[in-house]
């Protein structure tokens, strides 16, 4: 499924310690991480194909969750949590990695219309869109009961639109 030049292009930040720790966060029925590089390479595939800045799609694609939570959080915390991850989000990528400005639009406005940062670029809105159809499928494969198949139609179908 991944390709070499996506793995090259996210080696350093899959590295990195901190954001390993998001393996052990649960998010939409699988972990942050997992969710993440779905984002980012769903992101990348489509970046490319449309001829612009996939590196920065991959990239911040892979840190638009990029803060760490507790598990025990509440219902209301986690809810409040929409509102304000990506600006807690920006901020720890900021503190590991050095961002330019389509990277760092991207991971502040990708909760857009829920929280007030505008998409900037068009990266930005993809990475937006594809956050929220990755996000519909986890929870829709979540909630599915398990021996009833829930089909990946929702992210081929995305990116078939594109080819």
């Amino acid at each position: 499924m991944l390709d070499d030049e996506y793995n090259f292009l996210i080696k350093d930040i899959l590295e990195n310690e901190e954001l390993k720790k998001l393996c052990n966060i649960e998010h939409h029925g699988t972990s942050r991480l997992i969710h993440s590089k779905r984002v980012s390479y769903y992101s990348y595939k489509i970046c490319k194909q449309m001829h612009i800045n996939y590196i920065s799609a991959a990239r911040a694609g892979l840190l638009h969750d990029f803060f760490i939570s507790t598990q025990g959080r509440s219902k209301k915390e986690r809810f409040k949590s929409v509102f304000t991850h990506p600006k807690k989000a920006l901020e720890t990528s900021n503190k590991y990695f050095e961002l330019n400005d389509i990277e760092q639009n991207i991971i502040i406005s990708h909760m857009f219309p829920l929280y007030i940062a505008l998409p900037q670029y068009l990266e930005s809105w993809i990475v937006s869109i594809v956050d929220k159809v990755v996000g519909s499928y986890e929870f829709l494969e979540k909630i599915s009961l398990k021996h009833i198949y829930v089909p990946n139609i929702y992210l081929l179908t995305l990116i078939k639109i594109f080819n």
